[in-house]
C-alpha cells in the first residue's frame, strides 16, 4: 500500500487552502487587498511547480499523488475564478468552459481509471493550459489598466490551449494514448 501523506500530496492539498486567503483578499477592501491576493495566489502557483518536482526528486510519486495534485489544480483555479467572476473579473462563458473542460476530463479519468485500471497523468498542453489560465486569473484581479490587452491576449490564448488540451485527453480517452498503468 502506498503512502498517501508525502511532501507532495501536502503541497498540492495546500492549494485547495489557499484559496480561502486568496478570496478574503480580493472579496474585502484593505490596504494592497490585491496584491495579498496575488501573493497568496502565487505561492499556490509555486506549490504546482514544486510537487511534481519533489515527488520525482524524493522517490515519492504516488498514484494518489498523480490524481490530487491536477485535481487541486482544478479546484484551486476554479474556486478564484468564481470569486472573480462574482466581483465581474472575469466573463460567465469563460468560467463555464474552464469549468466544463475540468469536469470532462475528471469524468474521463474516472472512466479510465475504472475502466482499464490505468490513472491518465497530467500532459503537458494540460500543464499549459492551467498555467494560462493562472495568469490570465493573476491580471484579472490586479486589474492594471496597462495590462488590458496582454490580459486578452492572454485570455484567448488560454481559451485556445483548454480546448486544444481537451482534444489530447480526448485521444487517450478515445485512442489510448500516453497512459500510465497503474501496474508499471
Amino acid at each position: 500500500m502506498e503512502r498517501i501523506w508525502t511532501l507532495s500530496t501536502v503541497l498540492s492539498f495546500s492549494r485547495i487552502v489557499l484559496i480561502a486567503p486568496v478570496a478574503y483578499c480580493l472579496l474585502n477592501e484593505f490596504p494592497n487587498n490585491r496584491l495579498w491576493a496575488g501573493a497568496f495566489f502565487l505561492a499556490g502557483v509555486a506549490t504546482d511547480f514544486l510537487d511534481g518536482y519533489l515527488a520525482r526528486r524524493l522517490h515519492q510519486v504516488t498514484d494518489f499523488g498523480k490524481i490530487i495534485d491536477p485535481v487541486a489544480d482544478k479546484i484551486a483555479v476554479a474556486g478564484v475564478a468564481i470569486v472573480l467572476f462574482l466581483m465581474e473579473s472575469v466573463p460567465l462563458w469563460y468560467l463555464v468552459l474552464m469549468i466544463l473542460r475540468d469536469v470532462l476530463i475528471f469524468v474521463g479519468g474516472v472512466y479510465i481509471k475504472r475502466t482499464k485500471n490505468i490513472v491518465a497523468q497530467s500532459n503537458l498542453p494540460g500543464k499549459v493550459a492551467v498555467n494560462l489560465i493562472a495568469l490570465f486569473l493573476i491580471l484579472s484581479f490586479t486589474n492594471i489598466e496597462s495590462l488590458e490587452t496582454f490580459r486578452l491576449f492572454v485570455l484567448w490564448s488560454s481559451v485556445a490551449m483548454m480546448l486544444f488540451s481537451l482534444v489530447v485527453y480526448a485521444q487517450r480517452l478515445f485512442i489510448g494514448r500516453n497512459i500510465v498503468s497503474v501496474n508499471g
